[in-house]
């Protein structure tokens, strides 16, 4: 499997603008720039695409483990919140909510870290992964 993005740059860093597409199409010349990156501006950045593909690897793998376990969930919700300090990303955290139905804790505690840490998009990290996974009813 190969997957591609395209990103296109003009100008100088902090007034330049740039887009990103991917060949799936749902980035499609999607802005981003000094200041979708580091302010507020409308647009993308590469720590948000990050968390992104973080939480959705995750999220899939633990599905993997939790129906391979005898477990369909009913629900995960990832939100994977990527830490920027000082020009280096540092942490990914992720935080997990699931609707898992007859699954003890210690079983799905299990399967939750398994996933976190091995997630293609984990094994790729060279940063600290965090996981805060809660089931709820």
């Amino acid at each position: 499997m190969k997957r591609k993005a395209l990103a296109v740059w003009k100008g100088a860093l902090k007034d330049g603008k740039g887009n990103l597409t991917t060949d799936s199409g749902v980035l499609n010349n999607t802005p981003y720039s000094f200041h979708t990156r580091f302010e507020d501006e409308k647009g993308t950045n590469p720590e948000e695409l990050l968390a992104a593909a973080h939480s959705g690897c995750f999220t899939m793998q633990l599905s993997a483990n939790l129906t391979e376990a005898g477990h369909t969930p009913e629900e995960l919700k990832t939100q994977s919140t990527i830490i920027f300090e000082n020009g280096v990303i540092v942490r990914s955290e992720l935080s997990l909510e699931a609707k898992v139905p007859s699954i003890s804790e210690d079983e799905f505690q299990k399967l939750a870290k398994h996933a976190e840490e091995n997630c293609p998009v984990s094994k790729s990290f060279n940063f600290e992964i965090t996981l805060d996974a809660k089931l709820v009813s």
